[in-house]
């Protein structure tokens, strides 16, 4: 059996305590979101060829995530569309965090089809939940 060197122990080491170190370490919690805060980045221009097929975190309203999912198909990323909605917990409904349930069009394969995602109050008098 080989014996380890020292030099073979202290890599050792750092390695064991770098793995530690990233195992306990967190990513931060996402900021609070308000109203005027949903609505400034549902106004924002968005680039559908870098954004397509992705799932951005933006935050949290009333203590619940808030994601922007930008879903393609076929013709990409001309098809892509932004939906901006709840990411529900396992235990919650859409009405117990004061959501909107509202149906949209989501690009599947060569169509699309209806799918039901849950809403931030604040976004659905105005429609900006939903972009093409």
């Amino acid at each position: 059996m080989r014996q380890q060197t020292p030099i073979m122990r202290f890599f050792a080491a750092v390695a064991g305590i770098a793995l530690g170190a990233s195992a306990c370490a967190t990513a931060p919690a996402p900021a609070q979101m308000d109203a005027a805060a949903l609505h400034a980045y549902a106004a924002k221009p968005w680039n559908k060829a870098a954004l397509m097929n992705t799932t951005v975190e933006l935050g949290r309203y009333r203590g619940v995530p808030v994601v922007a999912e930008h879903p393609c198909s076929d013709v990409c990323p001309q098809y892509t569309v932004r939906i901006i909605h709840y990411r529900l917990p396992p235990e919650a409904t859409c009405a117990s965090v004061g959501g909107v349930e509202k149906e949209v069009l989501v690009p599947i394969a060569i169509t699309v089809r209806s799918k039901t995602f849950c809403i931030p109050e604040p976004l659905v008098a105005s429609g900006a939940y939903y972009a093409k």
